[in-house]
């Protein structure tokens, strides 16, 4: 008898492609069909059929508090009393405004969208107009949204079904994208000799979390800064991921490093659509009405997006909270590392604060290349085995994981106890 998710993913599969509204939902990476998600609130999802799941992917990651808090609960309720979209100037969009640019020094200016990609797309236009060049940097494995010149070497979805760069993508505009292994501090260097002069803008995850989560290496976000510094190409830290997330001012704030303009998605509207790009005023102020670079949005700064946002970002300013998100976090992490090698299970896990990635690899992993190296397979399998548990996975080896406010001891134990009998059955 099938579920009542599998009867309506072989329905969605007869109206959308692939039956799903993004390709990482289709869970081809990892076998098996999709659940649909009927509720979520807390640490815990439940599907259609009834089944409750941990949940670790919380929504790509800005779900920071967990599903439904009671706080941006009410808050919504509020909002929706007054009304959804006004396509007009509200109070509360300068408010969060504001809230954003304390929290990163960086941000002199800031502009709110609707979507990470919108944000990327948005600051590569604004890094453009103000160098007058046209060539970008970026780095392989790392997914900057589904813009054009930003589907070279992906991560994510890209990555996760093993696409070559996305048909569709006009070549002229692809040969102006510029790739260079992450932290790969000699190729760097080379690919700013052979485009002296010729980069409008080098666009990072200073945590890479679309090929899974990886760490930059000692020196090389710095080396990068200096570069562009030297070359007058502006440096982007694409922080839709890890903004709010790794610390308060995201993973700028960790590595001290000062980029030129920052995106930043969905963690400021509490998980609701919406994104934002900013930085110095001298590239800001290049932006309509102020100056001529055009981007518009009807939906942007929407009423229901900022409440939920401003609400998140006021609990994230509660003492303890990082801290305390960061050891429950470190112990799962641990816990996943001790009993793999318990079970002599070939695993690499990286973490920073909340965000982490169980790699099936023995060897350390810091870029594509070896990410790539995983044991997509047997990720596979052990996906399978924590969802029968009651446990949700990325459905993806080259995802990031995470950790909310709302995740207890109990969830870190449960989930232990169901990645050590997934161990034993991949061992098996």
């Amino acid at each position: 008898m099938p579920t009542k998710s599998q009867v309506l993913f072989a329905k969605a599969r007869q109206l959308m492609p692939g039956g799903v509204n993004s390709p990482v939902r289709a869970f081809r990476a990892v076998g098996g069909d999709p659940v649909f998600i009927a509720s979520g609130k807390g640490a815990t999802m439940t599907d259609i059929d009834g089944k409750s799941y941990i949940d670790y992917v919380l929504s790509w990651g800005p779900l920071i508090l967990g599903h439904a808090h009671q706080e941006v609960v009410e808050e919504l309720a509020k909002v929706l009393e007054t009304g959804t979209s006004f396509g007009a100037c509200t109070p509360r969009e300068v408010e969060l405004a504001e809230r954003i640019v304390e929290a990163y020094p960086s941000i002199e200016r800031v502009r709110l969208v609707n979507s990470g990609t919108e944000a990327t797309l948005s600051a590569l236009r604004v890094a453009r107009a103000a160098t007058g060049r046209d060539k970008i940097l970026k780095f392989e494995g790392c997914y900057h949204g589904h813009g054009d010149s930003l589907l070279v070497k992906a991560g994510s979805g890209v990555a996760t079904l093993g696409l070559p760069d996305s048909p569709g993508v006009p070549r002229a505009l692809a040969e102006l994208t510029v790739t260079v292994p992450f932290n790969d501090i000699e190729a760097l260097e080379e690919a700013f000799r052979a485009h002296r002069m010729e980069l409008a803008a080098a666009i990072v995850e200073p945590v890479v979390g679309n090929m899974g989560c990886v760490l930059p290496r000692p020196g090389f976000l710095q080396k990068l800064r200096a570069l562009t510094e030297e070359q007058g190409t502006v440096l982007i830290f694409d922080e839709v991921m890890t903004g709010f997330r790794v610390a308060y001012g995201g993973a700028q704030q960790l590595y001290k490093i000062d980029p030129d303009m920052t995106t930043l998605g969905k963690i400021i509207g509490g998980g609701l659509p919406v994104g934002a790009y900013g930085g110095k005023a001298r590239l800001m102020d290049l932006v309509a009405p102020t100056g001529p670079v055009y981007q518009a949005g009807t939906l942007s700064g929407n009423p229901l997006a900022v409440a939920a946002g401003l609400k998140t970002l006021e609990i994230l300013r509660r003492p303890g909270l990082y801290e305390r998100l960061d050891l429950l976090t470190a112990k799962l992490t641990n816990g996943l590392m001790a009993e793999g090698a318990r079970q002599g299970v070939a695993l690499t896990v990286n973490r920073v604060g909340s965000m982490f990635t169980a790699f099936f690899t023995p060897n350390p992993v810091g870029d594509y290349a070896s990410a790539k190296k995983s044991d997509a397979t047997a990720y596979g399998i052990f996906f399978r085995a924590l969802l029968d548990s009651g446990v949700y996975f990325p459905p993806s080896q080259f995802e990031a994981a995470f950790v909310s406010t709302s995740h207890s001891e109990g969830d870190v134990a449960a989930t232990l106890s169901a990645a050590s009998a997934a161990f034993a059955g991949l061992r098996a």
